[in-house]
């Protein structure tokens, strides 16, 4: 049994996993210097040469020449006679080297060996994948479905180590096929039972933050920052987006020449709905944006308790809620405020005709033909404008008006 194939697969792994030169050689000489400590019960006269390229290594050991009969440790000490028989020219008190072959180990320290080498190699493939996807947290990578159960995903990044996105981390309506190319975000890494466990994830706000730098430059660079993201992983997002410069539209930047950008993301994101919101300290503005697209009539926070009632026409209350209160729901994440939408109460409008027998016929009539055929329609324009939109004199539309305001005043 040579030394070859005692470490081969240690060569084998090392490129495989690509582990550092050093690391690998103290690694091997730490495995041999353990197994001479036993095997000669010391190791200082031992030298272990390692080449990790060819993946082999030699042991070397230095031994005192002494007097016939005057050895006392024969790994240290060698006799005189039987130096001459190796080589006649070394005198007593000179020193010999010469190399062990790992065959006189015996077959047992050989097995040994092999087992606490795989052992160490196991150990520094975990700190290794341990540490390398620690460094990762936050960001996004990709990878190969390898097997789907109920409750997760196996993933296969390019090295063949093993990720796993959780059910909880995945987006509803998500499907995975053997083989399938997928992105995530790695969430955590663990030690579960001395294995490193490497948490992914694709609902995490931080994914689709990535996603919007991996797609926007602008983002990429430190021109445009997102301030705050509210999601719901697979139906809607709001994302809140500044510039440091007044030249760049940082809505429009993230969006892209017609949606180019943003339709990455929502492809990725299995149409995902996002909404990019130009952010703003101003609360009041930044909750009227965050509603978009409903149209807000007017709005009063109280800033202690983080409240904000908004007042909306009838028309604009749903799209303010949004289908499933979405929108709403996104509103409150985003700006942090308890949002609470209220209908304004809108005074009934009256139709002309009913002021009949206050109004004549004839002034009804020249007011209808030019547009106003109800009380409200008349009321919103001025005195004068009335009079000549309608050919009436002057006090004839001063005295309408009057009747028509009484009308709501009562």
């Amino acid at each position: 049994m040579d030394n070859f194939n005692l470490i081969s697969n240690f060569a084998e792994f090392k490129e495989l996993k690509n582990i550092d030169k050093s690391t690998m050689i103290g690694v091997l000489e730490d495995v041999f210097r353990h197994a001479l400590q036993r095997q000669f019960g010391t190791d200082e006269n031992l030298d272990v040469i390692i080449n990790p390229e060819k993946g082999d290594l030699e042991i070397w050991r230095t031994r005192t020449v002494v007097d016939n009969g005057a050895v006392t440790n024969p790994n240290t000490e060698i006799s005189y006679a039987e130096m001459q028989k190796i080589d006649p020219s070394y005198e007593v008190g000179d020193e010999y080297v010469d190399e062990i072959k790992l065959a006189s180990f015996g077959r047992r320290t050989v097995l040994s060996l092999r087992q606490n080498l795989a052992s160490r190699i196991l150990d520094l493939e975990k700190a290794n994948l341990f540490e390398k996807y620690s460094e990762k947290v936050g960001e996004i990578i990709s990878g190969e479905i390898y097997q789907t159960w109920k409750k997760e995903v196996l993933i296969l990044d390019d090295d063949d180590n093993e990720l796993i996105l959780p059910k909880s981390e995945q987006i509803p309506g998500d499907f995975y096929r053997k083989g399938d190319t997928i992105k995530a975000i790695v969430k955590s890494v663990e030690m579960v039972n001395n294995s490193p466990r490497i948490i992914l994830s694709r609902t995490a706000n931080r994914f689709l933050e990535r996603l919007f730098e991996q797609e926007v430059p602008e983002i990429f660079d430190g021109l445009i920052t997102i301030k705050q993201i509210a999601r719901i992983p697979g139906e809607r997002a709001k994302v809140a987006v500044e510039s440091y410069d007044e030249r760049i539209d940082p809505v429009g930047a993230c969006v892209g020449m017609k949606g180019s950008r943003i339709y990455s993301i929502v492809k990725e994101l299995r149409n995902e709905n996002i909404d990019v919101v130009n952010y703003t300290a101003n609360t009041q503005l930044m909750i009227q944006r965050s509603l978009n697209p409903a149209k807000i009539s007017s709005i009063t926070i109280d800033e202690e308790k983080k409240t904000a009632s908004v007042y909306l026409k009838p028309d604009q209350v749903s799209l303010a809620i949004g289908k499933g209160g979405l929108n709403i729901r996104l509103s409150k994440m985003l700006t942090g405020y308890d949002i609470d939408v209220y209908r304004e109460v809108e005074e009934e409008d009256v139709a002309l005709i009913e002021f009949a027998d206050e109004i004549d016929g004839w002034i009804i009539d020249a007011l209808k033909a030019v547009g106003c055929d109800t009380a409200k329609s008349v009321l919103s324009l001025p005195v004068e404008e009335i009079a000549s939109r309608a050919d009436l004199e002057l006090e004839t539309a001063q005295r309408v008006v009057e009747i028509l305001k009484a009308e709501f005043e009562e």
